[in-house]
This record gives C-alpha cells, structure tokens and sequence, in this order.
C-alpha cells in the first residue's frame, strides 16, 4: 500500500510538473522583449506603418515553490533598460524620438514604476495572483500586465476560459511537441467595453479580431514567445476604406545564469510580505485609463470657425457635411450650457443646421439642451421642430430616454398639427431601431406601441389614422399587421393605401397566407371596387412573397380585363420580374409555357404606364438597383411616380430613398372620364418619401379642387422641398484593449447633407404634364484608428467625399391615345476624393505626419431605362412644345 501511494503520489507530481513551464531553482533568466504597434490602412504592409517600438530587457527568477505543490510557484519579473524607437526606419527629420532619452519619452516617474518588480503567482501555467505596487500609474501597470500574461499557457491541447490582461477569453491551445500555439477568441473576451455602432449593418463598419501566440519551449521553459493581435476595421458600404491595428510582442531567452535563492514560507500572502509589504494584489485584468486630452478649442470657437460652410445654400457641398461631422465631434464634449448658448444666439437660417447637429450628438447634455430650447407649444419654430424630429429618426443608437420624452411630447399641446404627425411617425422609426437591438420589452417601447396600436384599433372621430399607419410603416411591428390588413380591405383612398404601402415595407417571412389572402381579394376585388394604385400595390405584394402558381397565374390571367393603363403597367411588373431574375420569375415562367396566360390578345395592349428596375452600381462589396415605376389615369394624368434606390450586400439590404408622387381626381379638368373606382376622388396631388429606411412626413402640392386652381394660378416654378438637412449616417465608436498593454480605439463618422426637391408642371393649352425629383447630395466620411500609449499616440484618419445630383423627370404629352411618356435618369459628374494620413505624436507636440490623397471625377451618366422608353422620348423630344407651363 505504501509503495503504491509513493508510485500515485510521484505521477500526480509529474502531471503537475506537466501543466505549465517550470523554472529551476537559483538561476535568473535573461530574456529581451519588444512589443511592437503598427497602424495602417487595412489592406497595407506593415513596413510603411505608423507605430512604434517598445523593447527591454527582463530578468525572471522563481522566489517560492509551495512546499506541498511544486507546481504553485512565485516568480519575480523586472523589466529593465527600456528604449523606445520607431517600429520601421525612418529618415532622422521625420524621427519623433530623435534626441530623446527614454526618460524624457516616456517621463522619470513612469520609467520608474515601470522599472519596479512585479511578481506572479503561477499554479499549472496560469497566472493566480498578479502583484504591483498600489498606487503605481495604470498605464505602466497595463504594460506589466501584457507582458505578465505572456507567462500564462498550458501544456495540453484543449479550450479553457482564461483570464489575462484582455479580460475573461476563450482560449484554444494546441501542443506539438516543444512548442504551443495559443489562440484566442478576441470578440469572447469579457470585459468593460466603451462605444457604438450603426443601426443598419450596411452603413455600419465591420470588425475582425484575432490573436495567436506560439510558445517555444525547452527543458520545460521558455525559450521563446511570439504574440500577434490583428483588428481589422471595414466600412461596408466600401471596404477599401478601412484601417488595421497590429500588436506584437516578442520574448527571447538570452541567457540563463546563477540567481538569488527561493524564500522559505509555506503560504503566499507571508512570502509577498516578506519580500515587500507594499505589494499588493491587483486585478491580470486591464484597467481603464486614458492619457490627458490635449486642450481643444471650445464648442463656440469650433463653431465660429465651421458657420460659413452650414449655410443653407451650401448645403450641397462636402465640406457642409464634414464640418457638420467635427461639430457633432465636439458637441458630444460639451456641456448643456454651452449647447444653449449657440443655439439662442445664433441667426435664423443656421439654427436648423445646429439643430440637426446637436440632436444628432445623441448625448444627455445635448438632448436636455435642445428640448429646452425648443417649444412645441409655438407655431413659429415648426421648421426646428422639424428638423429635430427627423434628426431623432435618424439617430445611430437612440435611448429609451429619447423615446420616453417623444412620446411625452406627443402626449401634450403641439401648435402645428404636421409637428404631431411628423413626431408620431419618428416615434414608429425610433421602436424599431430599439426594438432591432433586443429592446422591445423596454418600457418606453412598450408605451409607444401601445398607443399607436390603440389609436388604430379604436380610433376616435377625429382622430389622423392615417399618421398612425405611416408611424407602423417605419415601426414595421408584426403584431400590427392583422390591423393593417383590416384598414387595406376595408378602407378607402389615402387610408387604404397607406395601409397597402406599409405591409409592402415588411420582410416577407411576415406575409403569412392571410396576407396573400386578403392582397388577392383587394387586388382582384372579390369584395369590393379598389383604386389602382392599392391594386397594383397588393399584386406587388403577392409577387415578392414567394406567390403560389395559381397566384401569377390568376394575376396573368387578369391583363387583358384591367383598365388600359393598369393592364400595361401590370405587364411591365411582369417583364421587370424576369428581367432582373427576382424571386418570383422562375414561378412566372413556369406559368408563361400556358397559353391561356401568355398571348398576343394578353400581351399587346397598348399603354403608356410602365416598371423598370435595374443596378446602379455592382461591386464586391456592395450593389445597388433603382426601379422607376409610373402608372397614368386613362385619360393620360399622372396617377402615380415612384423611384427607389436600394443598397444590399451578402447579408444585409438598406431601403436608401423612396420618392413617390401621387395625384389623383384631376380629371375634370380636361373634362375626362374618371376609371373605374375613382369617381368621388378629390382633386390632390403631393410626395411622400423615404430616406434611408425612414418614412418622413408626406408633402401635399394641392387638396381639393380649390387649392388646385389657386396654385395653378399664382404658381411661382419653385419645386416644394421634400427634405432638406444634414444626417449622421456612419456612426461608429469603439474602445478596445491591445495584450501588450496600450489602449487603441477606432472611430468612423460618415455624413451627408442632403437635400431633396419636386414638383409637378401641368399645361393645359398644350396637354402637357412634368414631374421632376431633384436629388442633390454630398457625402463625407472619416475614420479613426489610434493607439494611445502614456507617453506616444500613433494612428491614422482616412477621409472620403463625394457630391453628387441624381435627377428624375418625368414628360407626359396627353394630346393623343396612347399618349407619349418619356423618363429619364440623370446623374451628373461627381467629384470624389479620398486621402490617408498617418501620424505619431508625443506629449510635448513633436508630431510625424504622412498624406496621401486622391482626386478624381466619377463620370455622369444617364440611366438606360426600357426600349420602348428611349423610343418614346425620341418621339416627344421631337415634338417639345415652346411652353414653360406652369407650377402648382
């Protein structure tokens, strides 16, 4: 028995021996360390980087075995004769660390602390305790802890949660003979994490994070370790802009040679006291610290240096949106106070610029600000008001808190009944993006929904169901859509219509059997006689939902007994559907082999309504498609306009701009005949549109058959301003700890300023009618990757920048039958730029600074709509009339 206890009790000593690296007694080892940091863009080598080279010497020695464990040991690490140099070669007039000592670098009292003894506690490989001095700075005690944790492995293969200098990680190790590959699970790693990201995936910036070290072992120790930590940072709307962070560090045995002896004890805490009573235990963890920001100028100052290019006029310029960026930047450290005395200071025609600004900083101080400048209560501010809702639908990462005081807001006295509107709608677009970050259950939420689903299901007499509809089509619930279906069949006019358009917002795992039940019965009015406008719309809906073959069929087989416009416009949706392989087209096909469904009698009607889609841009990267749709009245008056714009990658898609104009009841006055269903419309035409997922607040040109010839005859050509304003589109910000011990962070900002425009033209002498949607945009987008040491930051910024018009115009003659249509799509030259600087800077204002640029002209083109288009366009273009028309 005792010779057996002897045999276990000598394996379980060798299994322990076997876990982690042993080091002998009495001996000091030498090694040299570096921890390198290199900054670039993503895809650039490292031998042009930014960054710097951290290296020293360190002496390791064992102080303690546990008398009962030899495997439980305390280790002695000093770090020793530290340089700190650039991490490639650089020409002396471009060196910041020429002529100065590392003293100087890096400063006497952090050489010091840094220079001071730590010592580990090591039980099987891993680090149990971590000892430092209390009070010592946390930027050296980080880059003790990075290199503490090199000291933390395993010697069998497996996966293990493990806790070091990057928080709580997964970690895989793999061994193979004398060496370890360690790799760990960066986006695993537990641990307090500042920042925030985009709401939609495509505007947002995609990260990837990996780290390995490989251990070379000898006679149980360390002969070397080779670490790499990679953070790679992507814009997904284009992935050539982007930025990388690598860290690296190195530990090298020189030597080994004769040491200090062990200290007797038998526990821990009396061999650290009598080694030195001022250690104490501190977290392996990294600490969060930050170095002295440098003094900025102050909110006013930076304003007073940005306020010429935040005109209104200017508004189409990139430099309106990158200004808008920095103020945004410095909004976000400044106070309630400060925000206040801009904005009651500063002219009419630059406060909605700062509003947009202001609201856009998302922070407490900035929220508190505004709302105390702004009163719902006066009329007078309604452009303000206005600009701040939007800019709150529009919000990266918005709060409860924003929600709760909009629905508050709601709840009280509004002057302007189109603020209501506006403020509800927004409050349907801020559930969603909560709602999509796992906050439906938050109580502001639960509260918004609430009373939008309630005023729709019991609505009062007077009650606007039509912005609650609008609200649901930017919150997109799915517990609203038995409610919308209820208001698409049953209604009529702009409530139907809403109701129709919003379900065909919705994803399409959501349109269950009872949605294509009731699309089939508006679209082939089972029940009742439905507009074409709410029947083209519920056909849409059955076609991109996975419709059944008996539902393209029956849809076939109704061209040919439609309206003529609504038959040739139906047909176009077909031919759309194959021309651009949709989901659907492999079903249309399918049906077209019959005969009843594919004929001459079926596919010859004449018309002038028509659909078209097709891709702006196709990348790697990104795609994006317009559709150009337009359906008329019988009688040749524009009915409805609608152009989109949607931007999709591999796993994500963004409705990037809708503009719909929509008239109706006009016929009276060319003394036509109303279509079928459309007989007691009233005279209207207005736009609606949706900017980058957001449904804002429809416009209305006229309303009633009064307004109509008030407008035609005091009409001034203006077109009416749909939206106009700057949006913080990319909002990106995050912090994040490198192993070897700095701090680095990456921040990306993307803004434009925008602003949108349309009208209709109508001449009666020469039975004319124009639509035309101004587009006119300019982008700027930066981006940030710094790594901030105590004594050196080191990064780089990369810009883009663009501006661009995209212009839509729509030419009807109605002279004759079929009448001439032409449409056309217009981009103009844009400029585009794009620079890279990367730079290194020390505390006393020595800086490094590199730059690159690159300018060019993106050509403008004219988008290639359908045949027949081109064709008609000759044909109208041949025949243009002299007339200017007139606006209403």
């Amino acid at each position: 028995i005792i010779y057996f206890s002897l045999v276990f009790i000598t394996f379980i000593s060798s299994l322990g021996h076997t876990t982690g690296p042993s080091l002998s007694n009495d001996r000091l080892y030498k090694f040299a360390y570096t921890a390198e940091v290199y900054v670039d863009r993503a895809k650039a080598s490292l031998q042009k980087s930014a960054g710097y080279r951290f290296s020293a010497g360190v002496d390791v020695n064992i102080l303690w075995r546990n008398p009962e464990n030899d495997d439980d040991q305390l280790i002695k690490v000093m770090i020793r004769n530290v340089q700190v140099e650039n991490v490639n070669e650089r020409p002396s007039d471009k060196n910041i660390f020429k002529g100065k000592s590392t003293e100087k670098i890096i400063g006497k009292e952090h050489l010091e602390a840094l220079q001071r003894p730590m010592v580990l506690e090591l039980a099987r490989g891993k680090v149990q305790n971590f000892y430092s001095y209390e009070n010592e700075p946390g930027f050296t005690q980080n880059l003790k802890r990075g290199l503490a944790s090199l000291f933390q492995l395993q010697m069998h293969s497996g996966s293990v949660r493990e806790v070091d200098i990057s928080g709580k990680c997964n970690v895989t190790y793999q061994v193979q003979h004398n060496q370890v590959t360690k790799i760990k699970a960066l986006d695993s790693c537990e641990i307090e994490k500042t920042g925030f990201t985009s709401h939609n995936q495509i505007l947002d910036v995609s990260t990837k994070a990996t780290s390995a070290t490989i251990y070379v072992l000898e006679d149980s120790f360390i002969k070397s370790i080779k670490a790499e930590e990679n953070y790679v940072f992507l814009l997904n709307s284009r992935r050539k802009t982007g930025a990388k962070i690598v860290s690296k560090q190195r530990l090298e045995l020189q030597s080994a040679e004769a040491g200090p002896g062990l200290i007797a004890g038998k526990h821990v805490a009396g061999v650290i006291k009598t080694l030195d009573s001022s250690y104490v235990s501190v977290p392996l963890v990294a600490e969060t610290v930050k170095s002295e920001c440098k003094k900025y100028p102050s909110l006013s100052e930076h304003w007073k240096s940005i306020k010429e290019h935040m005109h209104p006029e200017k508004l189409s310029k990139a430099e309106a949106a990158r200004s808008f960026l920095s103020f945004i930047q410095n909004t976000r450290k400044a106070t309630k106070e400060e925000i206040l005395q801009i904005i009651k200071t500063e002219s009419k025609e630059l406060l909605p610029q700062i509003v947009d600004a202001i609201t856009s900083a998302q922070t407490p101080a900035s929220l508190e600000a505004i709302l105390e400048f702004l009163d719902f209560k006066d009329a007078s501010t309604s452009i303000l008001q206005e600009r701040f809702l939007y800019a709150c639908g529009f919000a990266s990462h918005p709060s409860e808190m924003l929600l709760r005081t909009l629905t508050s807001k709601f709840k009280g006295d509004i002057a302007n009944e189109e603020i209501r509107e506006t403020l509800v709608i927004v409050m349907g677009a801020l559930i969603r993006k909560l709602c999509d970050r796992e906050g439906c259950k938050l109580p502001a939420v639960v509260e918004a929904k609430k009373l939008i689903l309630g005023r729709l299901e019991k609505p009062k007499k007077d009650d606007n169901v039509r912005m609650y509809l609008l609200a649901l089509k930017n919150a997109l619930l799915p517990e609203a859509i038995p409610l919308l279906l209820k208001y698409a069949e049953s209604e009529e006019g702009h409530i139907s219509n809403a109701a129709v358009t919003t379900l065909q917002r919705y994803d399409p795992s959501f349109l269950t059997n009872e949605v294509r039940k009731t699309m089939n019965r508006i679209y082939h009015q089972n029940r009742k006689v439905h507009e074409k406008t709410v029947r083209t719309t519920a056909a849409a809906i059955i076609l991109n939902s996975n419709p059944s073959y008996m539902e393209v069929k029956n849809i076939l087989l109704s061209i040919g007994e439609l309206p003529l416009e609504m038959n040739k416009y139906m047909l176009s949706i077909i031919q759309d559907i194959l021309q651009l392989e949709k989901p659907s087209s492999k079903t249309v096909r399918k049906v077209l082999k019959d005969m009843r469904a594919h004929n001459y009698e079926r596919f010859s009607k004449p018309g002038s309504s028509s659909a078209y889609s097709g891709y702006i841009t196709r990348g790697p990267d990104i795609s994006s498609t317009y559709s150009l749709d337009i359906l008329y009245s019988g009688s040749g008056i524009l009915r409805r306009s609608n152009l989109n714009i949607h931007v999709f990658d591999k796993n994500a898609q963004l409705h990037a701009g809708q503009v719909v104009i929509e008239a109706q009841g006009l016929e009276t006055i060319i003394a036509a005949t109303p279509d079928e269903g459309e007989e007691n419309l009233d005279s209207f035409a207005g736009m609606s549109a949706i900017l980058f997922d957001i449904q804002l607040r429809p416009v209305t040109f006229f309303q009633g058959y009064g307004d109509l010839m008030s407008k035609m005859l005091s009409a001034t050509g203006d077109p009416i301003s749909v939206v106009k304003g700057l949006i913080l589109l990319t909002d990106y910000s995050q912090e994040f700890q490198l192993q070897s011990g700095p701090r680095a962070s990456a921040d990306f900002q993307g803004g434009l300023a925008i602003d949108i425009s349309g009208g209709m033209e109508f001449s009666l002498w020469y039975r004319e009618s124009k639509t035309n949607v101004k587009n006119r945009i300019a982008m700027f987008v930066a981006g940030n990757a710094e790594v901030d040491s105590f004594f050196l930051k080191t990064g780089m910024e990369t810009t883009l920048e663009i501006e661009t018009a995209l212009d839509f115009i729509s030419t009807v003659q109605f002279s004759q039958y079929p009448f001439l249509v032409c449409m056309q799509m217009d981009r103009v030259g844009s400029p585009f730029r794009h620079s890279v600087t990367k730079y290194e800077s020390l505390p006393s204002g020595r800086r490094y600074t590199a730059r690159r640029g690159k300018a060019e002209t993106l050509e403008g083109c004219e988008y290639p709509l359908h045949q027949e288009n081109s064709n008609m366009c000759r044909k109208v273009f041949s025949t243009a009339s002299d007339s200017s028309g007139s606006w209403f």
